[in-house]
């Protein structure tokens, strides 16, 4: 177990425990890692040095020739290869250290990990696709020059938050498919390089509804993650990515409860007869949250450049015999469809 593929090597902070000062302090430089791993003839643990360490020990008198046995740590947090990154991570947050020395039941060092290496989201093969194309007719005036996913909350395009929660959880492949003012949105993004992803278009020539554009894509090779451009939310795209998986479905649909106070009175009545009723009863059901996982092979039964809307072809999947799930949302929500949305998540991002 190493300390990351792209990070420094682990072996560079090895350093015997009969070491001078001077060499632990070229072994914090030359390693870049912020940690001394002082082992004995036989490559066992004695214990760890920093930086902070060996400061506090010139302080306190220590020369640079002597040798770093007193500035040692002889009890640092330690564990083993199969040890759960989460429980380690947290372990790590709450004593506000850097590094971990990995080690075997002997306690040889077989690695190190590093809070940059444990808090790095895996990179993942699937595409996020954003749905961008919308004219936004309910927000106008505000949409007459710039696209709906193109308006700023706290600041920034409702799009830029969308790559980042995105990001943050290891996708770095985007498509948007685009048509109103799409310009705006390619002038914006680019191809991505800038901000380390990777970002293509689809160009819609006509209205294609929400799900049509994606009959443009690339043949897909792994579940494809899909958003509407207008929807800001705090959903973990990766756990519901997972979620579609371990149910082994086709297609997968975020849903959210919607509550609804009627505003009267309820009566239920047998023929002239009241059997009951119910004051301002409180209905609730499952709305859709734009947001989906879908199966290469769904996208199959898409027809190149032609309109079909989302429920449509979850309809076409299970007619075909795909499994369609619902991924229930709790996390915070909202669709800026209207004018009220949006000044909504306008004050919701404050402070």
């Amino acid at each position: 177990m190493g300390s990351g593929s792209e990070g420094p090597s682990w072996e560079g902070a090895l350093l015997p425990i009969g070491s001078t000062v001077r060499e632990a302090a070229r072994c914090l430089d030359e390693s870049h890692l912020q940690i001394v791993l002082a082992v004995d003839g036989d490559g066992r643990l004695v214990g760890t040095l920093t930086d902070g360490d060996i400061r506090r020990g010139l302080l306190d008198g220590t020369g640079m020739a002597d040798a770093i046995d007193g500035l040692v740590e002889r009890e640092p947090l330690v564990v083993l290869a199969d040890a759960d990154h989460d429980v380690v991570l947290q372990t790590m947050a709450r004593r506000r250290i850097h590094e971990v020395p990995v080690v075997d039941e002997g306690r040889r060092v077989v690695g190190l990990l590093t809070w940059s290496d444990l808090s790095r989201p895996a990179q993942r093969p699937n595409v996020l696709v954003v749905m961008a194309g919308g004219e936004g007719e309910r927000l106008r005036p505000l949409t007459e020059h710039t696209p709906k996913p193109m308006l700023p909350i706290a600041g920034r395009p409702i799009l830029d938050h969308i790559i980042d929660r995105a990001v943050a959880e290891g996708f770095r492949r985007f498509v948007f498919a685009v048509r109103y003012l799409g310009e705006v949105i390619e002038e914006h993004l680019g191809d991505g390089s800038e901000r380390g992803i990777e970002v293509t278009y689809l160009r819609e020539e006509k209205a294609l509804g929400t799900a049509g554009g994606l009959s443009l894509l690339d043949d897909p090779v792994a579940p494809i993650l899909v958003t509407n451009g207008d929807v800001l939310t705090a959903i973990r795209y990766g756990e519901m990515l997972e979620f579609h998986e371990q149910h082994g479905a086709a297609a997968t649909m975020a849903v959210r409860r919607h509550e609804w106070r009627h505003p009267f009175g309820v009566v239920n009545t047998d023929g002239v007869d009241v059997v009951g009723m119910v004051e301002k009863p409180v209905e609730s059901s499952q709305v859709n949250a734009g947001v989906y996982v879908l199966e290469p092979s769904s996208l199959d039964l898409l027809e190149f450049g032609q309109p079909c809307d989302m429920p449509a072809l979850f309809e076409r999947v299970r007619e075909q015999g795909g499994r369609t799930i619902a991924y229930p949302v709790h996390e915070p929500w909202l669709d800026i469809g209207r004018a009220d949305d949006y000044r909504s998540a306008q004050e919701g991002f404050r402070g």
